[in-house]
């Protein structure tokens, strides 16, 4: 089993317009981790995973992976390269069943068609019970195994999750932060933003709290467990 790239930001600032909302984000996250960005709304956790993913462009610093510079890169090319996001809302297609959600997965080449369908058939079977429904009629849920069958369907390295847990009953998001915990076992880096603390620190090896564009606090789950309430008090 090879380890997940680490993923490092160096001096990492990002604006919308001409308002910085990213004000020099130092972080490194271990290859083959769980590491879980946390904090109140506002603080800049997803804002960093769109500079991660080339949806927002650096107004300075640097964004590595596996010791490779992003910047140049479109969000295309990084999503060729195995960086893989599954933004808040799922991000799925409504109007495609679900079956041909899973055929887009592979659209990017060089992924067998029925090798994708069978693993995420194994993984979710409620995915193939409702291969022939329209995506945007299943549960919440549903959707978002759906979405986390993106990770399933080829070379991912590092792998975005923002806000999984949004809107799910427990008993759905503790299935499918199992799987994440199983999809780092395998070799992928995970970044994930979460509301939810204690959900959060489940399943993550290091995590952060950002406030207000930068990181307040960095370590291990135990560490981070007494600083987040703080941090959301």
């Amino acid at each position: 089993m090879s380890e997940g790239p680490r993923v490092e930001f160096a001096d990492v600032h990002a604006a919308y317009g001409r308002i910085e909302v990213l004000h020099g984000v130092n972080l490194v996250v271990p290859g083959g981790s769980v590491f879980a960005l946390l904090g109140p709304n506002g603080g800049g956790k997803s804002t960093l995973l769109k500079v991660l993913n080339g949806r927002l462009a650096l107004t300075k610093g640097t964004v590595s992976v596996a010791g490779v510079a992003t910047r140049p890169w479109t969000p295309e090319a990084l999503a060729r390269a195995g960086v893989v996001a599954i933004p808040e809302g799922r991000g799925v297609f409504p109007n495609l069943s679900v079956r041909d959600n899973l055929r887009m997965w592979t659209y990017r080449g060089g992924m067998n068609w029925s090798e994708v369908e069978d693993r995420s058939y194994g993984q979710f079977p409620r995915l193939k019970e409702r291969r022939k429904q329209l995506a945007g009629t299943l549960s919440g849920g549903e959707q978002q195994m759906l979405a986390v069958s993106r990770a399933l369907a080829g070379e991912t390295r590092v792998l975005l999750l923002d806000e999984m847990s949004m809107g799910l009953a427990p008993i759905v998001v503790s299935e499918l932060y199992e799987l994440v915990g199983s999809i780092a076992a395998s070799g992928v880096t995970v970044v994930l933003v979460e509301q939810f603390v204690t959900t959060a620190l489940g399943v993550a090896n290091r995590a952060a709290i950002m406030l207000h564009g930068r990181i307040a606090h960095e370590g291990t789950p135990e560490e981070m467990a007494d600083a987040a309430l703080a941090a959301y008090l």
